[in-house]
């Protein structure tokens, strides 16, 4: 009898979009990290936290965090799923601001990142980190 291919469940969390959201994704991330073997969560915790802030701040709905490995390189990814319509962008520079410089100090910290639009409405926020 053949086998199946295996098909390995992805770690999601959901959670309510209000304060606690950034603390308890953090919290994830570490876990998947410590499961992993992976000393170093520092990038993570913060990719996490600030994509996390975003889509409690300016999406709607529930958030669901997921964190895996890539099956072609094995970096760590990160995706963010919030039922908002807007699209995080990074904003022109502005030194008189007082926020907005979250996703211009992540895309500094990881390999590549993006924003996936849902068919269903919303979107996913990704970043894989280095």
């Amino acid at each position: 009898m053949p086998s199946a291919a295996r098909v390995e469940e992805i770690p999601t969390l959901v959670l309510e979009s209000d304060d606690q959201a950034p603390r308890l994704a953090r919290r994830f991330l570490a876990e998947r990290f410590r499961e992993w073997g992976i000393g170093d969560d520092y990038v993570g915790r913060l990719v996490v936290c600030e994509l996390v802030t975003n889509s409690y701040l300016h999406g709607k709905g529930p958030i669901v965090v997921r964190v895996f490995r890539d099956g072609h390189d094995g970096l760590v990814v990160v995706e963010v799923e919030d039922a908002g319509e807007g699209l995080p962008f990074i904003p022109p520079e502005n030194y008189a601001a007082t926020s907005g410089r979250g996703l211009l100090l992540m895309a500094e910290l990881v390999q590549r990142w993006g924003v996936r639009p849902l068919d269903e409405g919303g979107k996913v926020t990704w970043a894989t980190l280095r």
